[in-house]
């Protein structure tokens, strides 16, 4: 199935938002951190104290915990959180979220755009996840997503990999292999922040592992 771009971005974007603001939001006020986790269906927080998990499952936000299972379809991020007892707005002190903060928005999810983009997470979690196991002697972090850029990614020996869903600069989901310090003249790095690979030549854990590894003799890795 084909998606338009611009069907993709519009749901990204909105998917985006509610990740920041009604996710994120809630696993900052419940212990300080804010990093998501891929799942089935799209992203979700790690389990929360009380023992609930807000997840983002095609087109609707879910929280499960041990009182059962509540689910509202994305409309907005007030009318959404309303539904399932959240408070909408990501909490921040210094540095501010990725997107903005409009309660009253319209936010628009295709489930075709939504399902392609859970599937590319789930990718790059098991690309990642191989890849932190290959190089554990670089202590890797863990494959997390960064809510304020809505990607995957791992940071080892200075270098950052991942899984973007797309953006600004690269439209299409790609995954990605970034440097601290950019090598020299090389045109395997094909972009400001290192180099890329899109969805379309990507399709499969192990061939974003190659990437990898391809960047990695590079760099001298």
């Amino acid at each position: 199935m084909t998606i338009s771009p611009d069907v993709l971005a519009t749901s990204r974007e909105s998917l985006h938002r509610a990740a920041e603001h009604l996710l994120s939001a809630a696993l900052k006020r419940a212990t300080g951190q804010i990093a998501l986790l891929p799942a089935e269906g799209g992203v979700r927080t790690p389990e929360l104290p009380d023992g609930t998990v807000v997840a983002l499952d095609g087109v609707d936000v879910v929280v499960r915990g041990p009182a059962g299972e509540r689910r509202s379809p994305l409309t907005t991020l007030a009318g959404t959180a309303a539904e399932l007892g959240l408070e909408a707005g990501f909490p921040w002190n210094k540095h501010p979220p990725g997107t903005p903060f409009e309660p009253d928005a319209e936010l628009v999810v295709d489930p075709a755009a939504a399902a392609a983009l859970a599937r590319w997470f789930l990718v790059g979690r098991d690309a990642l996840s191989a890849l932190v196991t290959e190089i554990r002697d670089e202590g890797p972090s863990e494959p997390v997503v960064f809510p304020e850029h809505f990607d995957l990614g791992v940071t080892a020996a200075e270098v950052n990999y991942g899984f973007s869903p797309g953006d600004e600069t690269v439209p299409s989901p790609y995954a990605y292999v970034g440097p601290w310090e950019k090598p020299g003249d090389d045109p395997f790095w094909d972009l400001p922040f290192g180099a890329a690979r899109g969805w379309d030549e990507i399709t499969t854990p192990g061939q974003a592992l190659e990437f990898f590894r391809a960047a990695r003799r590079r760099i001298g890795r």
